[in-house]
């Protein structure tokens, strides 16, 4: 019976160094995440957006989610593919009037030349940070509804951030969603009020 019971120790030692290794090497094993999320970019992530299925509800988000495709266009990497992608993507933020004043060719080369300029001049936008919901302006006119909002960018100039406000201009179409009609940069004394 003493043979047993030392059997019995042997194998219960065995069993527990067992569950203690499998622990320690399971605990040190290094986490791994699916390949597509470990390596999802910034314009990968945006341009997981499904516009048909979610588009923004907001004026504030349809001003946020253009802000970071701008700042995609100019602050990330991307192949000319997602580019054209991300150019569609932002076009489908804009009103009908504003998509009308450029044909598709059109705003591709423009936006191509302003982004080159762009990082010629090394700079970049580097985050934005879009007005609260309760800066948000709306008015009717002309049987439409409007909405007014501001967006800072922070540009990355070299070694320095430099902000650059500007002021979005939104239009709700006939489905209920908001779109952007214009913008313009807003200066030193526009925001003084002079």
């Amino acid at each position: 019976m003493a043979k047993n019971g030392f059997k019995g120790i042997i194998v219960l030692v065995i069993f527990a160094a067992i569950i203690i290794g499998s622990f320690a090497y399971l605990s040190n094993k290094p986490r791994s995440m699916p390949e597509d999320v470990r390596k999802m970019s910034a314009v990968q992530e945006v341009l997981n957006t499904d516009l048909d299925t979610s588009y923004p509800p907001t004026p504030k988000e349809v001003v946020k989610l253009y802000s970071e495709i701008t700042r995609c266009f100019y602050g990330e990497y991307y192949d000319e593919s997602q580019f054209v992608e991300l150019a569609d993507m932002s076009r489908r933020l804009f009103d009908d009037e504003l998509r009308a004043n450029q044909t598709k060719e059109d705003y591709l080369t423009s936006l191509k030349r302003e982004i080159a300029s762009y990082k010629s001049e090394n700079r970049s936008i580097s985050s934005f940070s879009v007005g609260s919901s309760a800066n948000v302006d709306y008015y009717d006119f002309k049987d439409d509804k409007w909405a007014m909002l501001n967006c800072v960018y922070s540009v990355r100039h070299q070694k320095n951030i430099i902000q650059t406000k500007e002021q979005f201009l939104l239009r709700q179409d006939d489905k209920g969603r908001w779109k952007i009609f214009g913008w313009k940069v807003i200066n030193e004394d526009e925001k003084d009020g002079q």
